[in-house]
């Protein structure tokens, strides 16, 4: 169970770092004309939902892990 544990971590992380990463991208887009901006966030939105499901992913093989230990 130790090793569904640190998976969990790891993918929390990687989940974080993409949650960085679309924030980092929403403060470039500030500095857009509009319609650039509107196009940037548009992907962004979709890469900040898939950020959010990959660290969910990871804290549930974290709690499992715990549970199940």
């Amino acid at each position: 169970m130790t090793a569904l544990i640190w998976g969990g971590a790891v993918v929390t992380l990687l989940g974080v770092a993409g949650l960085m990463l679309c924030a980092a991208q929403s403060m470039k887009a500030r500095t857009l004309p509009e319609d650039q901006a509107r196009t940037l966030m548009g992907r962004v939105v979709a890469w900040n939902l898939a950020a959010v499901g990959v660290a969910i992913l990871g804290l549930m093989g974290v709690v499992a892990g715990l549970l199940l230990r």
